[in-house]
């Protein structure tokens, strides 16, 4: 696997991950055989460290330290919401043209932990393809912005809100995913990390890291006859 580096300077390197690659071995995924933290390490010919992490079915912006010391000073810009990241997803219906998500999240261990995601519509469609007791089918493309790093956040605010993320299981519409599956044959997760932004922790420059579209998602906007606008 050939991965795409979008940045590699500043002792950080950053990739472009694709849908389905996982970052890290995980006793969840027993079945995997390849992972961004050996497969960049190949690549590039030194260890890494992954500095925050995203979904296995989460496309994007994925950062590396290429030493412990730049490892510690990442963490703690993400410890301290020090980082700025945005997200492109498909979302099941009409969402607001903006809003902010404010519900807290439950941890791992069984604690509330506050949340916060704004948003953005950046375009709604509907297309003819009936769905329930509905002749059509609406979605909308938004442009997220979590104000906090908690685990699924995003998946979990958008499927709160009613406005699950296409694809996503366990969090999204397992109908609507079964729609996908069944009349295209497409079962993609429709979040991608677009941009990463923060100042670098030892030269106190602005970093901004910023990852393309993935064909797959490319294809699900085509699905949902939503488009990117430049």
């Amino acid at each position: 696997m050939q991965l795409e580096i979008i940045y590699h300077q500043n002792q950080l390197v950053a990739i472009n991950k694709p849908h389905g690659l996982l970052v890290h071995r995980s006793k969840y995924a027993d079945e995997a055989k390849e992972f961004a933290v050996q497969e960049l390490r190949n690549q590039i010919g030194c260890y890494v460290y992954p500095v925050h992490r995203l979904d296995r079915k989460t496309a994007g912006v994925l950062v590396f330290a290429l030493n412990t010391e730049m490892n510690a000073a990442m963490n703690l810009l993400f410890a301290e919401n020090r980082v700025s990241k945005k997200y492109l997803a498909v979302v099941r219906g009409h969402t607001d043209d903006s809003g902010i998500i404010d519900y807290p999240l439950v941890n791992d261990a069984g604690k509330n932990q506050e949340a916060v995601t704004y948003y953005r519509t950046l375009q709604r469609s509907e297309i003819s393809v009936p769905f329930g007791k509905f002749q059509t089918s609406r979605y909308s493309l938004v442009e997220v912005e979590p104000h906090t790093g908690r685990i699924h956040q995003i998946r979990k605010h958008f499927a709160h809100i009613f406005h699950p993320i296409i694809g996503d299981r366990p969090h999204g519409c397992n109908k609507q995913n079964r729609l996908f599956k069944e009349r295209w044959g497409f079962d993609t997760m429709l979040l991608h990390a677009t941009e990463v932004t923060f100042l670098h922790p030892e030269t106190h420059t602005p970093i901004c890291m910023q990852a393309g579209l993935h064909p797959e998602f490319r294809k699900g906007l085509e699905l949902t006859q939503l488009s990117i606008r430049t």
